[in-house]
């Protein structure tokens, strides 16, 4: 029997590195407002601390939320999510796919710039509100002081091995990129590139951090964007009868 025509499809939102959760506050509520069921996992360590957990740790619970969302479940990834996201898409095409300044599979991660890594990377330990306004030039003094108090310690092998260019799968589904031109960690060469290779649709972001489409003056902007986009893909609005 078919699903009700009035039941909301289902998203996850898979954040970056040294974020959570509590990054996509502004898109669940620009999602749910729109009719979506909207799923927003936060990375855990793995049980042997944070500087043993791998990328494998990360993918093993996105592919956990994925499955808790149901086979019709649109993905988002944002940074190193992006790249999650599109390994999981890889592995078993979504609807359709959002990466915002995702983190960039091989060729395209040589366009990152060259970093050295610790094994507890203190982006929580070590974080000012300066340099988070710095980060976040595009978003309101509310919203970097919130952010300053959330940001967190990451794993450096987890970054080493997304850093080192995976081989990745191009998935058979549509898919929007959104770029911020003015990302200072994820070029926004790598992140075109990336889109061609994909045939995806564009988004560019003039003015924007690499977190902006997420914490900034437009993010809310940016989720609406996402959702019409979603809108427009047959079959993919949140009040379309779902496959039985």
């Amino acid at each position: 029997m078919a699903e009700s025509a009035n039941q909301a499809r289902s998203v996850v939102l898979l954040h970056g590195a040294g974020g959570g959760a509590w990054e996509w506050a502004l898109w669940r509520g620009v999602f749910e407002a729109c009719g979506w069921r909207v799923q927003t996992p936060d990375f855990r360590p793995a049980i042997d601390g944070l500087e043993r957990t791998g990328l494998a740790d990360y993918l093993d619970q996105a592919r956990a939320a994925r499955a808790a969302a149901g086979p019709d479940a649109v993905l988002v990834g944002a940074s190193l999510g992006g790249l999650i996201a599109l390994q999981l898409a890889g592995e078993s095409p979504p609807p359709a796919l959002v990466l915002v300044n995702p983190l960039p599979p091989a060729p395209w991660h040589a366009l990152l710039p060259a970093r050295t890594w610790p094994a507890r990377i203190p982006w929580g330990r070590e974080r000012s509100l300066l340099g988070t306004r710095r980060s976040l030039f595009d978003a309101d003094e509310a919203t970097c002081l919130e952010a300053f108090r959330q940001w967190r310690d990451e794993s450096g092998r987890v970054l080493r091995e997304a850093c080192a260019g995976l081989a990745l799968a191009r998935p058979a589904c549509p898919a929007l990129v959104q770029i911020s031109l003015d990302d200072a960690d994820v070029p926004p060469a790598a992140s075109l590139a990336l889109a061609e290779a994909l045939g995806a649709d564009l988004l560019r972001l003039p003015a924007t951090s690499h977190v902006g489409p997420l914490l900034g003056r437009h993010a809310t902007r940016c989720a609406a964007q996402a959702v019409e986009w979603l809108n427009g893909r047959r079959g993919l609005r949140a009040d379309s009868p779902q496959r039985s």
